[in-house]
């Protein structure tokens, strides 16, 4: 049962983990990231989310470790918050008040009470760097009001600020100007390039800077690609700087790379070319490349040891490196693309949400894990990056009813008169898990598709898919045998083309037990009869076209809803062919439950967007949010739940079966829960800090990880056993030992005690261990069946029961006591010369 104030919106994933620059923990082994208005904590080894860090209420726009405890970490907020995190366990430890918006976080490990902010107080296009002092107290909450300017009239971006050797000074760029501060002077140095007015096809502007953390020495980058190393900036007349060009684009990120080893000090650059470059101690000669990236790198990090490099990219993803330039893991989010046509989708198969993602790919994404499955090349043509060019778009996606087949539109305009329209159909192959292309149909419309959708019931005999298109026309496509001799192959033909007095088609759906068809032609609606395809029905109200269209299902299945453009929400009963109800809302949204009876809308007002959940045979509606964003709702999707809630208000009883999820304008991925986003984690996920820190040495296999006490229903069934060797064949370390050759091993004597008696005795051996040993075995034999040598025996077995506790579940019958009585006087002496 679940309490209804509980009930609430949340951003369930999907938020952008490349909005800031990484950061590394100290020993390599975690990554942090921001994500929305959470941070992350990332494995570097298994790429799993291990922490979740929810405390603020606003975007995260910095996060740094704290200096003087690596095990702690600093986060600020547009809420106008600094919070100290322990990472490990995921606790909050203190939260600070600065009062006004934060928009980047920088610390330094000579400042132990401070820590350096980017604010703007008075204009909004005017930032300050400022020193922020964090007062010392026992208290949770505090206020951090003691704030003093570092560095006025700076950029906002955080790459346009940098702290260099051990916090002497700080750089910061803005357009053409680079200006130094130094600490301990308490000085500015201001340093100009031409601006591109003055000289021809120059881009002089500043894009990023990178300070090296030992010596003097600023790298900036350039809207023209190239790199300038500024040394002696102590003096303004005798400053230099040298440049290193490589890339073609603007430097969009710099990062030193210090290590004591001989590879030294190395520069890292990245751009829009995709390319890690590393410019091995900073020389234009001693370069090395990480290609293919996959997109635009937007931010550079390197872990504190100098081990682990780290790029963020613009398709949403992080990318861990070794120093030796080879990527080791990738952390991908939710693909955030130009713009999403094909809406939300489900795969039937993996729960998958299922959109566009990077160009000309369809993207599965799990809303569990909030990691993206794989990608789906739909276009399969390489991608050009040029902003002149009109690339294909994958306008419309739709899957069978159990994700058997699917159904692809791309398109590519130029001009009005040359379109370019393809349908792909996809079949889901199981032995490569994956689906593989069918059928491939060139122009099967002379205008844009505007609707597809396959006809899921379940007992349809054949696949069937209908488009419907600007051209005016419907189609029918059914799966056929294709034109082959040993009749194995299928492929999808059309078998029906419809139309309603040339109007534009504009949606089509089938009604839940397939008989019927729906297709909208601009403001009327024409039903169908699946079976011979004949009109039944039109219906009219005359109230603008129609934007969304679904029938009913379950008892509402006699039930037709759409929404007009004009903002008027209808609901039809196909058994009267009269309106039932209507009603004046501006929906944008329109989602039915495959699971209930329930419907979504969303609906959009002056103050934000509304949801309204409704059944179509009640005007009334369950369930009512107002403001659930403040911006537009594009695409919903009703995801059925693996295990049901309970739910017990009828007002919330429309998400016992199905969770909603909904994108914003913003590509905000939002949904309604009562759980915390740290709830949802794993349980390997939460092992994983206490797993990680555990050695593991072929002994801590050996001698350390014996668990039969969580294996207690494992020993149980095996009670009947006398003696059980341990399981060892599957360790790599008892296998090395077995079979390595006799003359390359150490002597017996060398090797642990406790190895070779986990070998040789089991655990149901130690009631034979702690028998008394005044027991005289010719007596044995000579009083088996008398009474006092059973009584005897029972006592004895009580006794050993209450020493061993749980290790001896039952008695021992007579037969299994003279048989342990017999193992016991084998002899083991000679494990002793060992």
């Amino acid at each position: 049962m679940v309490e209804e104030e509980s009930l609430r919106v949340v951003r369930c994933g999907g938020s952008e983990l490349n909005f800031r620059r990484p950061v590394f923990s100290a020993d390599s082994k975690y990554v942090f990231c921001v994500s929305g208005d959470f941070v992350k904590v990332y494995s570097t080894a298994t790429e799993e989310c291990v922490h979740i860090l929810h405390g603020h209420r606003n975007l995260v726009t910095g996060i740094q470790l704290n200096p003087n405890n690596h095990l702690q970490l600093y986060s600020c907020s547009f809420d106008g918050t600094i919070k100290l995190w322990d990472y490990v366990d995921g606790i909050l430890i203190k939260t600070f008040t600065v009062g006004c918006q934060l928009h980047a976080l920088f610390t330094l490990t000579q400042t132990e009470d401070s820590v350096f902010v980017i604010i703007n107080k008075e204009k909004p296009d005017v930032f300050q760097l400022v020193s922020v002092k964090l007062p010392k107290s026992s208290g949770q909450e505090i206020e951090a009001k003691e704030l003093s300017i570092v560095l006025d009239y700076i950029n906002q971006s955080p790459k346009c600020i940098a702290f260099g050797n051990e916090g002497e000074y700080v750089a910061a760029v803005r357009d053409f100007y680079l200006s130094v501060y130094f600490f301990k002077k308490k000085t500015t140095s201001r340093f100009t390039l031409s601006s591109s007015r003055n000289k021809k096809r120059s881009k002089n502007n500043f894009t990023c800077v990178a300070c090296h953390p030992k010596e003097d020495c600023i790298a900036s980058g350039h809207k023209d690609g190239k790199i300038r190393l500024w040394r002696n900036f102590n003096d303004d007349k005798k400053y230099t700087y040298t440049c290193l060009h490589w890339h073609h684009d603007l430097v969009m990120d710099l990062a030193f790379s210090v290590t004591g080893g001989h590879k030294g000090t190395s520069l890292l650059s990245g751009g829009r070319e995709s390319v890690l470059v590393e410019w091995r101690d900073t020389v234009e000669k001693n370069k090395e490349f990480l290609p293919r990236l996959g997109a635009t790198i937007e931010h550079i990090a390197v872990s504190p040891a100098g081990d682990l490099f780290c790029t963020s990219h613009s398709d949403n993803k992080i990318v861990v490196i070794h120093r030796n330039l080879e990527a080791s893991a990738v952390i991908q989010g939710l693909v955030k693309d130009r713009s999403i046509f094909t809406g939300l989708m489900i795969d039937p198969r993996t729960k998958a949400l299922v959109l566009n993602g990077k160009p000309g790919h369809l993207q599965f994404y799990s809303l569990q894990s909030d990691k993206q499955l794989y990608n789906l090349d739909i276009i399969q043509q390489e991608f050009i990056n040029d902003y002149g060019l009109i690339q294909i778009e994958l306008t419309k996606a739709a899957f069978g009813y159990f994700g058997n087949w699917l159904a692809t539109v791309e398109q590519r305009q130029e001009k009005e008169t040359e379109l370019e329209l393809q349908m792909k159909l996809w079949l889901f192959n199981k032995k490569t898990q994956g689906f593989v292309l069918n059928t491939k149909i060139n122009m099967p419309h002379e205008d844009h598709i505007t609707a597809l959708c396959f006809c899921n019931a379940e007992k349809s005999e054949q696949p069937t898919l209908v488009t419907a298109s600007k051209d005016g026309h419907f189609k029918v496509w059914i799966l056929t045998d294709d034109s082959d001799i040993y009749k194995k192959a299928v492929g999808w033909t059309c078998d029906f083309v419809g139309s309603y007095h040339k109007y534009q088609a504009t949606n089509c759906c089938f009604s839940e037990d397939g008989s019927l068809l729906a297709v909208s032609f601009e403001e009327i609606v024409t039903i169908w009869d699946s079976g011979t395809w004949e009109l039944k029905c039109t219906f009219c109200q005359r109230a603008g076209k129609i934007r969304h269209l679904c029938f009913g299902r379950l008892t509402c299945s006699k039930y037709l809803v759409g929404a007009t453009e004009n903002g008027i929400l209808c609901c039809w009963n196909l058994l009267s062919c009269a309106l039932e109800w209507s009603a004046k809302l501006n929906i944008r949204v329109m989602e039915p439950d495959p699971d209930s009876e329930n419907i979504a809308a969303v609906s959009q007002s002056s103050g934000g967007s509304d949801l309204f959940v409704f059944k179509p045979s009640e005007p009334r509606p369950l369930y009512i949010q107002k403001n659930i964003s403040r911006e537009e709702v594009q695409w919903g999707v009703f995801v059925p739940r693996d295990v049901p809630e309970s739910f017990t208000s009828e007002a919330y009883q429309w998400l016992n079966r199905s969770q909603f999820y909904f994108l914003t304008k913003s590509q905000s991925l939002l949904t309604f829960s009562t759980e915390s986003p740290e709830e949802k984690l794993t349980p390997t996920s939460k092992q994983l800090l206490a797993e990680e820190s555990l050695p593991t040495t072929p002994f801590y296999f050996i001698l350390g990880k014996h668990r039969q006490q969580q294996d207690e229903t494992l020993n149980e069934a095996l009670d009947n056993e006398l003696v059980q060797l341990p399981l060892t064949e599957n360790i790599p370390a008892v296998n090395e030992l077995l079979h390595t050759p006799a003359h390359v091993l150490p002597s017996a004597s060398f090797l642990c005690t406790m190895f070779v008696n986990s070998l040789l005795l089991s655990k149901e051996t130690k009631s034979a261990e702690e028998m008394p040993d005044d027991i005289d075995m010719k007596e044995e034999k000579e009083s088996d069946d008398s009474d006092e040598e059973n009584d005897f025996t029972e006592k004895v077995q009580d006794t050993n029961d209450t020493d061993l506790g749980e290790d001896v579940v039952r008695q021992l019958s007579k037969a299994e006591e003279k048989e342990l009585r017999k193992f016991r006087k084998v002899d083991y002496s000679w494990i002793a010369a060992l």
